[in-house]
């Protein structure tokens, strides 16, 4: 035997068993949803590269998630591009790679003023069609799409973000053209498209008095109405500075005292400084690196403040299970987040349960361990 190809060959096996161990290492490591799955689903958003080809995602969402959502491929835009033109590539993929797997599957979303398709509200000449069009694309729109899917999604966000802070609504082209009338007209048309099929409202900064209030008598309306809402999605885009935790619980109970389910979704946390869009940009260098303070890794002190204030609002959520059906991460990792980029290029976040190499966060590992040692 030639000696150099020997101990190659000898290093290459070596290798290839400690490749072996490590991935049977990660995954017989506890699960979140073999911790928390007696409490709430544990949920996490994801997009179409991951299922395609990120192999390191997939592992991830697998072991630990038994819910997910598409962060964005159900959007009209996406969706239903032209008004006579669908397309369910990825939407189709998403749900399989959710049956295959088990996972509850959420849909998000029917109806939303954001990344709507351009076409959706408006003529040929760019104007407001009349409330009769607009009706019937509503309807043909969300009939389409939830048949399709009929049976194998638990249930869906049929309007996001359609109230304001102080509480009105959102000056939509859907509330410009219909009025308030928009909201439950789509869950109505949802109902009948599946009978079967969960309903939400879906709305982000919930811990706001004004926004709390008016989703309650939305909820109240719709019940009034016969209509069926099973659910308020409560976004959980935080800060190190917000929400107030005190406020988030006094709606996470509001919702609740309405008959239906709470969800927390689209959870993320950022770890760096509030984005100050009123601040004077004279020097943009300054500016861009106050936004983006670090570039290659959180300190340690931020890291474990980060981590206490996450654990802090997981413990709300197990407090509140009796009401909470879902908990749902808004990315797998920090590098999948959306927070990334925004509001500069570059900047660099740290607002999931998974770092960058795909490893639990501390504050979640101890959550777990916590758990265990109750059993």
């Amino acid at each position: 035997m030639n000696y150099k190809t020997g101990i190659g060959g000898l290093f290459l096996l070596l290798l290839t068993a400690c490749g072996g161990n490590m991935q049977q290492t990660k995954q017989t490591e506890p699960s979140l949803k073999e911790a928390f799955g007696d409490k709430f689903l544990m949920g996490v958003a994801i997009n179409t590269h991951q299922t395609a080809e990120d192999t390191a995602a997939v592992r991830v969402i697998k072991h630990h998630f038994n819910a997910i959502v598409a962060e964005n491929c159900m959007k009209s835009e996406v969706i239903h591009p032209e008004e006579d033109r669908y397309d369910f590539t990825d939407a189709d993929a998403l749900v399989d790679f959710g049956t295959k797997n088990g996972m509850t599957v959420t849909g998000h979303c029917l109806i939303w003023h954001s990344q709507c398709a351009p076409w959706f509200c408006v003529d040929k000449e760019g104007k407001n069609v009349k409330p009769e069009i607009l009706k019937q694309r509503m309807k043909e729109h969300i009939t389409t799409i939830v048949s399709r899917y009929r049976g194998r999604i638990k249930g869906w966000d049929v309007v996001n973000e359609a109230i304001v802070e102080d509480g009105s609504y959102r000056k939509s082209k859907f509330y410009e053209i219909l009025g308030e009338e928009y909201i439950p007209l789509a869950f109505q048309y949802a109902h009948e498209a599946d009978p079967d099929v969960e309903l939400y409202y879906n709305d982000y900064g919930m811990n706001v008095p004004g926004r709390r209030n008016a989703v309650v008598r939305l909820v109240q309306s719709l019940k009034e109405r016969g209509l069926r809402i099973d659910a308020v999605g409560m976004q959980g885009h935080m800060g190190m500075d917000y929400p107030s935790i005190e406020e988030f619980e006094k709606s996470l109970l509001a919702f609740a005292a309405t008959g239906v389910k709470v969800m927390i979704t689209e959870w993320d946390m950022s770890a760096l400084p509030t984005a100050n869009h009123t601040a004077n940009i004279s020097d943009t260098v300054a500016y861009q690196k106050a936004l983006n303070p670090y570039p290659d890794a959180l300190p340690d002190s931020v890291s474990r403040a980060w981590n206490e204030r996450m654990s802090t609002f997981f413990n709300l959520f197990l407090k509140h299970a009796d009401v909470i059906t879902r908990v749902t991460a808004w990315g797998v990792s920090d590098g999948d987040s959306w927070k990334n980029d925004f509001p500069i290029h570059g900047r660099t976040e740290y607002p999931l349960l998974f770092d960058r190499n795909h490893e639990l966060k501390p504050f979640m590992k101890e959550l777990m361990e916590k758990e265990a040692s109750k059993e």
